[in-house]
């Protein structure tokens, strides 16, 4: 059995307003997408990445990951028209040299903050449940707002957790959990633990981190260079 992280990485960065994809923004002289792949070729479980791209990008993350030494790239394919889309190419390209009982940890190439600990978590959580999903406890007061300008109705925060990624499953299971999708109409689902929930399937939660930002805006962008330059002083204790 061999693990293999899909990352998807095809959208185009419209909120980060650039002109290039966010993902293939530097920092530090680093593209975002490298510090995400780094975190997976560091981990010892990881065997394998595959990466779905925007289409006309491929060879340029080759030639990325040749320059940081990304071994373990093994797939490159061109990302659909939704996240769920994107997510079925990425399975359709490990399925090729994989076995249904193969782990995959889907990941979001523009959350580049993970640490290894949350890979660790997840591989833990997958072994003792058969799947798992990054999520962290909601600590704000959540407001329920059609019109999203007035509320008188709150929801308990003990009650919800945000997901972030990875999400981890079997190969077999995702493909068959796709497959079923396109049967029943379901389209568009923004993550395959959300598609999971929609086919009955219960989601078990494994360890996120407030850290673990998704890079969507210029906004995320300082955050991250925050985070990339942050040292906890000696006091704090972890």
């Amino acid at each position: 059995m061999k693990s293999v992280a899909l990352l998807t990485a095809g959208g185009v960065g419209s909120r980060t307003h650039q002109d290039i994809p966010k993902q293939f923004l530097h920092v530090n002289n680093k593209p975002i997408i490298i510090y995400t792949m780094e975190v997976f070729q560091q981990h010892p479980n990881v065997d394998e990445i595959c990466v779905v791209i925007l289409k006309g990008w491929e060879e340029v993350l080759w030639a990325y990951a040749k320059q940081f030494n990304i071994t373990k790239l093994k797939y490159v394919t061109v990302g659909g028209d939704s996240g769920q889309e994107s997510i079925y190419n990425g399975l359709m390209a490990i399925k090729e040299n994989s076995a249904d009982d193969d782990i995959v940890l889907v990941h979001d190439g523009n959350r580049p903050m993970l640490g290894l600990d949350i890979i660790t978590d997840s591989f833990v959580k997958f072994k003792e449940y058969g799947s798992a999903v990054a999520a962290i406890p909601c600590t704000e007061v959540v407001f329920v707002s059609p019109d999203g300008s007035e509320s008188d109705k709150t929801i308990p925060r003990e009650e919800l957790w945000r997901t972030q990624t990875p999400h981890t499953y079997r190969l077999g299971e995702l493909i068959a959990a796709h497959e079923e999708a396109k049967k029943r109409g379901i389209t568009n689902m923004a993550a395959s633990c959300q598609l999971m929930a929609m086919l009955g399937k219960k989601t078990y939660f494994s360890k996120g981190s407030e850290k673990n930002i998704k890079i969507t805006t210029t906004e995320d962008i300082e955050i991250f260079k925050a985070l990339l330059a942050a040292k906890n002083e000696e006091w704090i204790k972890d």
